[in-house]
């Protein structure tokens, strides 16, 4: 068992996602930087998509009523055990009545703690992630108290050779309604740099303007990673929370590492979008 003393800014329990239910809406959800996520289950011998805490800016404090094994990757949240600084990205062993607390980001947005054998709460929809109006809860709350899964009896793995590195070059492809832009507006979209604003596990909105009186189109379907331009000239970066149609331009859509890479990325932060060609 797990207790919440403290649960952060946004603590919640994410894994590898809810599929195959976005035709009635469901969105896929899931680890936000699937890269870190997969690297905290690795290094304590977890399947990639097993459930695991991701941590949003602002970390918890987390008290075990147990002995653990444990791995922390991610961004850096200079996290302490009993006070005492604790490495990232490799195996720590957790007793009985230890605490473990992150602090403030350091750097990067998102830090993930994997737990050998997984977390034991309410699969829906084949999924144990956190999603508002589908899970009980949508982020953790103080006192709530984790389950453990059945440990894993195989050999917990080291992983050193992972450098956690932010990247805001962001790879994109072009969109279903790229062509609407104007050619102005496609030099100034992989010209200029682009300023994050607010931003959540649903999408990220940015500062800068690009093209004012863009139509919008017929709702179509939308990914995590589809760009939208709106008719104030707004773009609208959707994330794994995002909705499963939308009636803005799909202007990009990023691959898989950009949205890894942007998820690390907070308010304020600054991107450049580079075009891939198929």
């Amino acid at each position: 068992m797990i207790k919440v003393i403290q649960p952060g800014l946004f603590t919640t329990i994410q894994d590898g996602g809810r599929h195959g239910y976005r035709n009635i809406g469901i969105p896929t959800s899931g680890f936000m930087d699937q890269e870190s996520a997969w690297a905290a289950n690795k290094i304590v011998n977890n399947k990639k998509n097993e459930s695991l805490f991701e941590i949003t800016l602002t970390g918890p404090t987390l008290a075990f009523n147990g002995n653990y094994v444990i791995s922390i990757t991610g961004g850096d949240f200079n996290p302490l055990i009993n006070k005492l600084p604790v490495k990232m990205y490799q195996p720590i062993n957790v007793k009985l009545g230890d605490t473990l607390k992150l602090n403030n980001t350091i750097n990067g947005a998102r830090c993930y703690i994997a737990v050998s054998g997984g977390l034991k709460v309410k699969s829906i929809f084949g999924s144990k992630a956190f999603f508002s109006n589908i899970t009980d809860s949508y982020f953790l709350k103080k006192n709530d108290e984790i389950k453990v899964s059945k440990k894993s009896k195989n050999k917990i793995l080291k992983w050193d050779r992972f450098n956690f590195k932010l990247n805001r070059s962001i790879e994109v492809f072009k969109g279903p309604e790229f062509d609407l832009l104007s050619s102005n507006s496609k030099n100034k979209l992989f010209k200029n740099e682009f300023t994050i604003s607010t931003n959540n596990r649903m999408a990220y909105n940015l500062v800068e303007k690009l093209q004012v009186g863009t139509k919008s189109i017929i709702s179509s379907p939308v990914l995590p990673g589809s760009v939208q331009l709106t008719p104030s000239g707004k773009m609208i970066i959707l994330h794994r929370d995002c909705q499963t149609t939308g009636g803005y331009p799909r202007i990009l859509q990023l691959n898989i590492s950009s949205l890894n890479y942007l998820s690390q990325l907070k308010s304020t932060d600054k991107i450049k979008f580079r075009l891939i060609n198929l």
